[in-house]
């Protein structure tokens, strides 16, 4: 525990000139097109090439991060830095953890900024496929930094949950404030109102956790984007990337 207090720095840490990569799929997938359903027409591909190469103008991807060491478990909740969490069912779904990560992510509010400008002169297909770009820029923002936490938990033999936000599932969305409690959004210009609503918009906070008897058997597409090589914990064969090269 010495070793791993020693290598996991309680401090909170901000991450920036993140080499963030956009799925054009997860962005078309806000637009309503699906895999399996019909492909965009080629008017809708040029506006979604147009959206995209404005939005990685206009994004500024940014994080903190915290791990700390859990100090109490429950069937509904984890403690650690002195703030209860309640996540239902979390004891189940997530076993024996030891430590959790509290993050918050944004792309910055330079691409709602130009959403809200591209309304107001009505060009609006060009403002709803921008305001997807960033969508699927923050949902990509946040499984790259889960797979930063992979990637320092499991080189010291910990495999790592799946991350969670409040408000999803079964998760409170008045829990936002517990999280912000350990590592709050102020160091990358995120703000939290009484409503526990987050802005700049295209911001994501999450939880994920580590442990020896953590269980992994509920990733989703964290392992099919991450780009770490050999992963004993790996669920699913990696088919792409959030990491741009």
């Amino acid at each position: 525990m010495k070793r791993l207090r020693a290598q996991l720095s309680a401090d909170p840490r901000v991450l920036t000139s993140l080499p963030l990569e956009i799925d054009p799929d997860e962005v078309l997938r806000f637009q309503g097109y699906k895999k399996s359903g019909e492909p965009p027409g080629p008017d809708v591909r040029a506006l979604f090439d147009e959206a995209l190469a404005l939005g990685r103008r206009l994004i500024d991807p940014r994080a903190v991060l915290r791990w700390l060491p859990v100090t109490a478990r429950g069937a509904d909740t984890i403690e650690a830095g002195g703030v209860l969490l309640t996540i239902p069912d979390v004891g189940r779904l997530w076993g024996p953890v030891d430590w959790i990560a509290a993050a918050v992510c944004t792309i910055g509010d330079g691409l709602e900024n130009r959403v809200a400008e591209l309304w107001t002169a009505r060009e609006l297909p060009l403002a709803a496929m921008l305001d997807s770009v960033g969508s699927g820029a923050v949902e990509s923002l946040a499984e790259h930094v889960n797979d930063l936490l992979c990637q320092e938990t499991i080189a010291l033999g910990l495999p790592v949950t799946n991350r969670v936000s409040p408000g999803y599932g079964r998760w409170d969305v008045s829990d936002q404030r517990a999280l912000f409690a350990l590592c709050g959004g102020q160091a990358i210009g995120v703000r939290l109102n009484e409503a526990c609503f987050m802005t700049p918009v295209k911001s994501i906070s999450l939880l994920a956790a580590a442990g020896a008897g953590a269980r992994v058997d509920h990733y989703f597409s964290q392992c099919a984007r991450c780009w770490m090589a050999g992963c004993a914990y790996r669920r699913t064969p990696a088919g792409g990337t959030v990491r741009h090269s």
